[in-house]
């Protein structure tokens, strides 16, 4: 990483009374410090207070996934503090500075991307704040630097002591050093430390923690939408009389958009009571009407015909000679459903307007750069007016951020239909989120895999069929080349398995509803269908599930070297083909997405009514350095148990164009009864760190398939497995 040098002088004035460090990016991209926050030349990755404390300034939002605690070990490695004494702010909406490296000008979180892209970022900053500080107190005692040492807090050395607070004027007086050196991994302390805990866990446990839901300002309204009820109607009109008797209720107002009713009430349930109480006149004319068998129906059709697009280098043609020449084929046909992102915490966001004309937005703000541009296109104020603070999120999955921008359009277009004089919260219920949501699409897939008489894979022709998620949207430039979303085969056409004859092809389905990023994106279903063809190439050919895995992962890239030691380990750590108890069975998976290794094995036991039960999943993660141990764990646990939660029992089903599902009764989230037992082993690696919030959910539904084929019974190839006659215990 290039630093370039800068000198910001100390600032002095009403802004300055209170010192504060603030070591981070200037407009050009130079690293620089400077004193307290009325330096707006400076934007901060580091915050240091005159009383000592050292603030992270964290860029990739909260969600629960653990960036708040990864960036905050970064600064305090470098710092040479401990991870607890570290506090953190959340950045404001700044793509300028705070943007996503791996997404361009944007700032937001997702991809699974927040240590991955800022692991030199922040650890370069807490090095600069590291020497400048040093710096300053060797200027002040008239020593060299080199003779001191910043350990907890305190400089030390040449018979002096000293507080880092004490220093903070003066280091911001000058020159950061251009390339601050690093610590090296022997000396590291905080990364890679099991034992420290999240930064974040003592706000939410203690109630202190704010969520969008959370929003509180004086004088608000609250505002429910009374939504389309199916995918591309209209309002036509509305009759809001049976709502304004209502104690609370203040006004209703249709969205210029016509996505709905926006109703004002002076809480939240007088606003869902009078929304309830609104009649709306729709114009279904361009709205959905399929029910959700017609859908797959179509989408079953399209991987039985020759795909709309070649997504990989080898063509049908080509693919379909070395079939010929296979000593046997063996083939299989999948459906996997709409999925809803059903996080705990449902959508919300606030707009007040500010004393100077400004106006502020309090959002769980996965893409800051989002809610800005939302504001700034509807509202006509200029950027610089615009604020954008960023809350926790309960929870995400890829839902706060999608191409329409949804709950964000809905509340500042509530705003701006009032006189805006009072604060404005948009709040969702669970049934708004779950019936009118951004779906993980549904797919179809047809796979043919023909093997040689040894066993060996000659050829293998995967189509694929599904709505896409980037045509039509702002990141299709990004996503589509020559016509096919990446986000639908990836995980199929970059797998690292050695597959000669090996195309996949492409059919977009007609657009049935609203889709979105989920949760591992196009892995969460590619991987399934590939890692469940394995095994039945596997049996196929006679060999062991894990055994033909390695047969064609030959080692030839690191890819592959990675790849194959995740699954040795987890086949090891699971005892994989070793004798199990009567009744268990073993299933297998391994995947790479987001550039993490993650090998998975889950065992299950069988009784004799055929009920499954969930023993044990046995995972592994290869993600390069291992910042927080504790947050990999936790975040590879709660990936298996989304995935194969959703595997199990979830889908959103459409009747006529409306979705089915309400709540979580009817979108069952994965139980504490449903997973026994869950171990997870992180590689050892000084490898550069990848993503670790996605990896660990598209080996969990194919190693639980797996398991169940490898008990006798069929594959299931049509999710959820519920309706497949699969009972869970």
């Amino acid at each position: 990483m290039t630093i370039n040098t800068s000198r910001r002088g100390f600032l002095k004035g009403a802004g300055a009374a209170i010192a504060v460090l603030a070591v981070g990016v200037t407009p050009k991209g130079t690293l620089a410090a400077a004193s307290t926050e009325a330096a707006t030349g400076i934007t901060p990755f580091v915050k240091i207070y005159a009383d000592g404390t050292v603030a992270a300034v964290i860029k990739h939002f909260e969600g629960g996934q653990g960036a708040s605690t990864g960036l905050s070990t970064l600064i305090a490695e470098e710092l040479n503090m401990e991870l607890e004494d570290i506090t953190f702010e959340m950045a404001p909406s700044n793509p300028a500075v705070y943007n996503n490296l791996f997404f361009g000008p944007f700032q937001g979180t997702g991809g699974s991307t927040a240590i991955a892209n800022s692991f030199m970022q922040y650890r370069t900053a807490g090095a600069a704040a590291r020497d400048v500080l040093l710096q300053a107190a060797a200027v002040e005692w008239g020593v060299d630097a080199t003779a001191l040492t910043l350990k907890d807090g305190t400089i030390t050395g040449a018979g002096k002591e000293g507080k880092i607070g004490d220093f903070v004027a003066a280091a911001a007086q000058l020159e950061v050093p251009a390339e601050p050196k690093l610590k090296d991994p022997e000396e590291w302390t905080q990364i890679g430390n099991p034992q420290k805990a999240r930064r974040d866990s003592h706000d939410k446990i203690n109630g202190e923690g704010i969520f969008s839901m959370d929003v509180q300002l004086e004088n608000q309204m609250v505002v429910a939408i009374k939504r389309i009820p199916q995918f591309g109607a209209t309002v036509v009109s509305f009759d809001d009389s049976a709502a304004k008797d209502m104690k609370g209720f203040i006004m209703a107002q249709a969205l210029p958009n016509g996505a709905g009713v926006a109703v004002y009430a002076e809480n939240t349930w007088a606003a869902f009571q009078a929304r309830d109480a609104i009649e709306v006149e729709w114009d279904l004319s361009k709205a959905e009407t399929r029910s959700s068998d017609e859908i797959k129906a179509e989408l079953l059709a399209a991987v039985n015909t020759k795909p709309e697009y070649q997504a990989s280098k080898t063509t049908l043609t080509e693919t379909a000679t070395a079939m010929d020449g296979a000593a046997q084929v063996v083939e299989r046909e999948f459906f996997l459903p709409l999925l809803a992102h059903a996080p705990m915490e449902p959508m919300s966001a606030t707009i007040a307007a500010t004393e100077d004309g400004s106006v502020i937005m309090y959002d769980g703000a996965q893409g800051p750069t989002v809610n800005h541009g939302t504001m700034h296109q509807i509202l006509g104020i200029p950027m610089e007016k615009i604020q954008v603070k960023t809350l926790y999120a309960g929870g995400f999955f890829g839902r706060r951020l999608n191409a329409g921008a949804d709950y964000l359009v809905e509340v500042t277009l509530a705003f701006a239909m009032t006189d805006k004089t009072r604060p404005v919260k948009l709040v969702w219920s669970r049934e708004d989120d779950i019936t009118g949501g951004w779906y993980r699409p549904a797919y179809a897939h047809k796979v043919r895999v023909g093997l040689d008489d040894t066993g060996k894979i000659v050829g293998w022709d995967h189509r694929i069929a599904g709505q896409s998620i980037a045509k039509g949207g702002p990141f299709e430039a990004m996503i589509v080349h020559d016509g096919v979303d990446h986000t639908s085969v990836e995980g199929t056409v970059d797998t690292l398995y050695s597959i000669p004859g090996m195309h996949v092809g492409l059919t977009d389905g007609s657009v049935a509803t609203t889709v979105n990023f989920w949760r591992s994106v196009g892995h969460s279903h590619n991987a399934y269908v590939m890692e469940t063809m394995m095994d039945v190439a596997a049996a196929a050919a006679g060999q062991d599930p894990v055994s033909f895995r390695l047969a064609h992962l030959p080692g030839d890239t690191p890819d592959q070297i990675r790849k194959a030691g995740v699954l040795k380990l987890a086949a090891e750590k699971a005892g994989f083909g070793k004798d199990l108890p009567a009744g268990h069975f073993h299933g297998v998976a391994v995947h790479k997405s987001f550039g993490t290794y993650c090998a998975e094995v889950c065992e299950i036991s069988v009784d004799g009514d055929g009920v499954v039960q969930i023993e044990k999943f046995t995972a592994v993660a290869d993600c390069g350095v291992a910042v927080n141990p504790d947050v990999i764990k936790a975040q590879v646990e709660g990936a298996i148990g989304y995935g194969v939660g959703h595997i199990m029992r979830d889908e959103i089903t459409l009747d006529g164009g409306v979705v089915e599902q309400q709540n979580f009764p009817d979108y069952e989230p994965l139980r504490m009864r449903d997973i026994k037992a869950i171990e997870v082993h992180i590689v050892t690696s000084n490898e550069a760190p990848t993503g670790i919030g996605e990896p660990g959910t598209p080996p969990a539904g194919p190693a639980l398939a797996n398991a169940i084929a490898a008990s006798g019974r069929d594959l299931v190839t049509h999710l959820p497995m519920i309706k497949s006659d699969v009972t869970f215990a």
